[in-house]
């Protein structure tokens, strides 16, 4: 016997709170209730109905009544199941007189109306308008557009929560504590959606059972009991009416409560204090209100005490508002003296403090400012417009996240060096398809896509052309269409390179990451380098930095090489070259150039691939000459060139490095050691594509094929080479 009471006890009293429930909700639609019970329950549903309102006033945030759905279905079907069992017992003992169904819905019905159907009726259509055009249509629209705001907010908020966290500004705890509300939030306000519609459809059963019941004991009354036409009208009516009200009250009740809770903004915070602060907050609108009243109050015929009353009471409240903000002022000012002569920001934060707007994510309102304040900024940000947000959101499907992660992972084993995260936010300022990327907090790129389409890239050899809308690829500049996803094997089968919009995206940051990789590169990522190659040559790294190198010199010499898209994997190579010239020179450049030397084979091989002979582009030597004295003059700070001839230069390098890529070879410029570092420098945005090698990076093993040479004769002025004064000469065949 134990053993089969112990589920019993383990159920406990709250569990079985919802089985008798139902159990009741079944009885009073099925059995017939004495007067007395329904006296309880219509008492009991007006009770609930209070404790409901007064829940919504005081709670200090909706999600802090979330049971309220729950709450405002159970309640409804408790009152529409007592107007069944109500209706049941007026039809069947309607015929003694008002108190057939108990005294409560009798003092409704004669009380409240005066025993005057007619008032009642008129009394019941007030309260059902009220009720059901005012309050529970209005309810019904605000629940229907917070519904959908919350749940359009959704992604946003999530990726604001994800920012905050990989900027440090909270834990994960924090992080998981504000997902976990941001989940409660879109649940509630799309719960309260649906319960709108239990509000109004309660609203308009009303009136139904009101007709039918009046319907229903007039025929019961006069054709069963034999009564007359006035006497069946009196008591039915009165009966009906009275059970109206009774169940209008509650309803109306409820329905308030559902409008004060989707209406609520979400401030810790109840209503009643809400409304104090910012209705009543204001002295002058308190002031202005009190005049406007004083003088409707001396108008003739007014009742001239009752408005004088009100408008003496306005303008006291406007004054005791008026000197509560004159002594809270005071204490923010004598808080900023007792700091003995604060700076203007530290002034800035008292009145921040003491406005609430300058409470920290935890709560703490007292706390002075720190470093922890100040947000660093992002080293690689994505900005997207809101229409872009689901293709970030894993929730919908967005797979630009794993893409990104992918690309940072590539990028991460083909530089050599951990690549920094990319912080991804939205932003309302951008256009809604729009997306920019930021490289320290400064924008360097911009883009927009289509996200419902494909884009469909022309490498150079397509068969034909696709409608849609035509632009370029973001990362590359090619030409491409926007087209349809069903297209999509048209256009491959056409030659095309078909992309979805994410995809765009990841490229695009791919390459910029690419481009900017030197500047992606810090001591910390150096320290770490040099930490994993002590691990394998600790004599290495310990005879290379401090000394003779300094962290920050062997920092710059990496970014050289990655500025000119040289992996920095083979670290052993390029600290022992490093070591080995530092006694030497301390000169970035030129430790550079004895890094590019030993990492020739490895460089060739990124330039030209597997080519049995390297393609170069020479310069003539009357040329080299003259560069070599512009660098000798300007004492190795650079180039200095006539702008002719450096015009006349970039055009011949330029038209050459065009041919070579129609051919499909790389385009690679050879010169002397010590002018390779200022003309790639100087070439490598002027010419895309282009690369400059020195003689000395050249592998001996390699044979080499010159297919042009830039230069001419120089002219007896210096800076007056004749570039381009005769053709450029092909290499022999």
């Amino acid at each position: 016997m134990t053993t089969l009471l112990k589920p019993l006890r383990n159920v406990g009293v709250a569990g079985l709170g919802v089985p008798l429930l139902l159990i009741a909700l079944l009885a009073m639609v099925v059995l017939p209730l004495p007067p007395l019970m329904l006296d309880m329950l219509f008492t009991f549903n007006i009770a609930l109905a209070l404790v409901v309102i007064l829940m919504a006033v005081y709670s200090p945030r909706p999600l802090d009544f979330a049971v309220f759905p729950t709450v405002l279905l159970i309640a409804t079907l408790l009152r529409l199941a007592l107007n069944v069992a109500s209706t049941r017992v007026v039809l069947l003992n309607g015929h003694t007189g008002t108190d057939a169904a108990g005294q409560v819905i009798q003092a409704f019905g004669e009380f409240v109306v005066g025993g005057n159907y007619g008032v009642g009726l008129v009394v019941f259509g007030v309260l059902v308008i009220i009720n059901f055009v005012v309050v529970t249509k209005g309810a019904g629209r605000v629940s229907e557009v917070s519904a959908r705001f919350t749940l359009d907010a959704l992604p946003g908020k999530q990726m604001a929560i994800d920012a905050d966290l990989n900027a440090g500004l909270i834990n994960q705890e924090q992080a998981r504590a504000r997902r976990e509300e941001v989940s409660q939030e879109a649940d509630f306000y799309g719960s309260m959606d649906g319960a709108s519609k239990f509000v109004r459809g309660d609203a308009v059963a009303g009136i139904l059972i009101l007709l039918i019941t009046i319907i229903g004991g007039l025929v019961v009354g006069t054709v069963t009991h034999a009564m007359s036409m006035g006497d069946a009208a009196r008591n039915y009516t009165l009966l009906t009416i009275g059970d109206g009200l009774v169940a209008q009250i509650p309803s109306l009740i409820l329905s308030t409560a559902t409008a004060i809770i989707v209406t609520r903004v979400s401030a810790a915070r109840d209503m009643g204090q809400q409304i104090s602060e910012q209705l009543f907050g204001t002295p002058r609108a308190l002031y202005v209100a009190a005049g406007v009243i004083t003088l409707l109050g001396l108008a003739p015929g007014m009742p001239t005490l009752v408005f004088l009353l009100l408008a003496a009471g306005l303008a006291t409240w406007g004054w005791r508002t008026a000197k509560r903000l004159e002594l809270a002022g005071d204490s923010v000012a004598g808080g900023d003296a007792s700091r003995g002569g604060a700076s203007r920001t530290a002034t800035g934060s008292a009145d921040s403090e003491s406005g609430g707007d300058g409470m920290s994510a935890d709560g703490d309102e007292d706390r002075d400012l720190s470093w922890s304040d100040v947000q660093p900024v992002d080293v690689v940000g994505l900005e997207v417009g809101y229409r872009l947000v689901p293709l970030v959101d894993r929730n919908q499907g967005g797979q630009l996240l794993g893409r990104i992660k992918g690309v940072r992972r590539k990028l991460s084993q083909e530089l050599g060096f951990l690549v920094q995260a990319v912080h991804i936010r939205d932003n309302l300022d951008l256009a809604p398809t729009a997306y920019r990327i930021t490289l320290m907090g400064v924008p360097i790129a911009t883009g927009e896509v289509m996200p419902e389409r494909e884009l469909a890239i022309d490498p150079g050899t397509v068969y034909g052309e696709l409608e849609g809308v035509a632009t370029r690829d973001p990362a590359f500049g090619m030409d491409a269409v926007w087209i349809p996803a069903d297209q999509r094997s048209q256009a491959q089968g056409l030659g095309y390179t078909v992309v979805d919009a994410g995809t765009v995206i990841a490229t695009h940051v791919s390459e910029l990451l690419r481009q900017h990789a030197h500047e992606l590169i810090g001591h910390d990522e150096v320290q770490q380098l040099l930490d994993m190659l002590a691990k394998s040559s600790p004599k290495l790294v310990e005879n290379l930095v401090p000394k003779p190198l300094s962290l920050g010199t062997v920092l710059k010499v990496l970014q050289n090489l990655l500025a000119e898209q040289i992996p920095v994997r083979d670290m052993r190579t390029i600290a022992e070259s490093l070591a080995e010239q530092a006694p030497r020179s301390q000169d970035p450049v030129a430790l550079t150039t004895a890094v590019r030397a030993a990492l020739s084979r490895s460089i060739v091989q990124q330039m030209a691939g597997d080519v049995e002979e390297l393609p170069l582009i020479a310069l003539d030597p009357g040329l080299e000459q003259i560069l070599q004295q512009s660098v000798q003059a300007g004492g190795g700070g650079g180039l200095g060139l006539e702008p002719g001839l450096a015009d006349r230069v970039q055009r011949s390098v330029g038209e050459l490095a065009r041919r070579q890529e129609t051919t499909g070879q790389p385009a690679i410029l050879v010169t002397s050691p010590d002018l390779r570092h200022w003309l790639s420098r100087w070439l490598r945005q002027a010419v895309r594509g282009l690369h400059v090698l020195a003689y000395t990076e050249i592998p001996d093993n390699k044979p080499v094929r010159v297919v042009g040479t830039v230069g001419g004769e120089a002219s007896q002025s210096q800076g007056a080479a004749g570039v381009g004064e005769r053709p450029l000469q092909p290499a022999p065949a």
